[in-house]
C-alpha cells in the first residue's frame, strides 16, 4: 500500500485527497524528505534490484522542493551536504563489493577478471548528447507533474525511456569494441605442428545445453542486482557443464556439478567500475545493452553524476568566498 501511496503522490500530488495538512506543510518540516529536495532520494534509486530500499517514508513534493530552491537560492538552507554524505556512503560500499570481488577472483586466477573502467571507454560526444537530452527531459517531466500534466509527463518519461535505450545500445557497441581488442590480447594456445589438430568438441546434449543457457540468463540477473558471489557461482557451474561436455562424460543429472569440478579460468571475466557487475569479454552487444539499461546501473551512475555536481557546487561556493 505504501509504494502504491508513494506512486500515487509522484503522479498526482501528495494532496490529491484535498489533505488540509498537506497545504499547510512547509518544506522544513520534519516529515519531508531533504534529499528529494536536494535532487535526489536513494529510495527511487534501486527498486526491484537487490539495493532496493522500498519506499521513502517521508514526503516528496515538487512544490516543496521549488520553496526551498528558492530558499537556497538566497543562501538561507541547503541540504547538499546531507546528500553528499548519503551518495558518498553509497559509493564507497560499491567500491568495496568491487575490491572483494576482484580478490576473490585473483585467488582463483590473476588475470580472470579487471575493473574496467566502463566510464572511459563509452566516452563519446553522442553518448554526452544523449545524456544531456536525457537530463533536459527528466526536468521537463519535472515541470509537467508540478503543473498537474499527467498525460504530458508520462509522454515525457517515454522519451526518456526511449533515450535510454538508445544510449545503453551506444554505449554497448563502444564497450564490445574494447572487449574485442581485451580478447585479441588473450592469449591463445596453438597446436605444435608436429602434433594433429585436436578435432573440436562435440556441442553438449540437448538438456545440458538447455542448462547452461538457464544458468547464465540467471548469472545475468543476479549480476545486475549487485549479488556477486551468487552470479560467480553459476558461471562456474556453466563452465563445469562445458568442460565435462567436452569430454563426452556421461550427465544423467548435469545440473548437480558444481565448482568443485573445474575451476573457473576461462570466463575472463571483467568488473563495471560504476555499478560493480560481472561482464564478461565473450558478452555480445544485447547482454551488455542490458547491463547498460539496467535500473543498478543507471542508479550508481546517477549518484556518481550528483556527487560530481555537488562536488564543483562546492568549489564554486568556496572560490566565492
Amino acid at each position: 500500500m505504501d509504494a502504491m501511496r508513494k506512486q500515487l503522490d509522484v503522479l498526482m500530488g501528495a494532496n490529491r485527497n484535498g489533505d488540509v495538512r498537506e497545504v499547510n506543510r512547509k518544506y522544513f518540516d520534519r516529515d519531508v524528505c531533504r534529499l528529494f529536495l536536494a535532487g535526489l532520494c536513494p529510495h527511487d534509486l534501486f527498486q526491484l534490484t537487490k539495493m532496493d530500499l522500498g519506499p521513502c517514508p517521508k514526503v516528496h513534493s515538487l512544490q516543496l522542493r521549488k520553496d526551498y530552491e528558492e530558499v537556497k537560492a538566497k543562501g538561507s538552507e541547503n541540504f547538499d551536504r546531507e546528500l553528499e554524505d548519503m551518495i558518498d556512503r553509497l559509493i564507497v560500499e560499491c567500491e568495496r563489493k568491487i575490491q572483494r570481488a576482484l580478490k576473490r577472483l585473483a585467488d582463483e586466477d590473476a588475470k580472470a577478471a579487471i575493473a574496467i573502467s566502463v566510464s572511459e571507454v563509452t566516452q563519446a560526444e553522442d553518448v554526452a548528447q544523449l545524456s544531456k537530452e536525457i537530463k533536459e527531459k527528466m526536468k521537463e517531466a519535472d515541470n509537467f507533474d508540478f503543473e498537474g500534466k499527467t498525460d504530458d509527463k508520462i509522454k515525457a518519461m517515454e522519451v526518456v525511456e526511449e533515450l535510454r535505450s538508445k544510449r545503453a545500445d551506444m554505449q554497448a557497441t563502444l564497450l564490445l569494441d574494447a572487449f574485442n581488442k581485451d580478447r585479441a590480447s588473450i592469449p591463445q594456445t596453438t597446436p605444435t605442428p608436429q602434433i594433429a589438430p585436436v578435432p573440436a568438441p562435440p556441442p553438449p546434449d540437448a538438456r545440458t545445453q538447455e542448462l547452461i543457457n538457464e544458468k547464465l540468463s540467471k548469472a545475468e540477473a543476479l549480476g545486475e542486482q549487485g549479488l556477486v558471489e551468487e552470479a560467480q557461482k553459476l558461471l562456474e557451474e556453466v563452465e563445469t557443464l562445458k568442460k565435462l561436455a567436452a569430454r563426452q562424460e556421461p550427465a544423467s543429472d548435469p545440473s548437480k556439478y558444481t565448482v568443485a569440478d573445474v575451476r573457473i579460468t576461462d570466463q575472463k571475466l571483467r568488473l563495471c567500475d560504476i555499478c560493480g557487475a560481472f561482464l564478461s569479454v565473450y558478452d555480445n552487444d544485447r547482454r551488455l545493452a542490458d547491463h547498460f539499461g539496467g535500473k543498478l546501473h543507471l542508479g550508481y551512475m546517477l549518484i556518481r553524476e550528483k556527487l560530481k555536481e555537488l562536488q564543483v557546487l562546492n568549489v564554486m561556493f568556496h572560490f566565492l568566498l
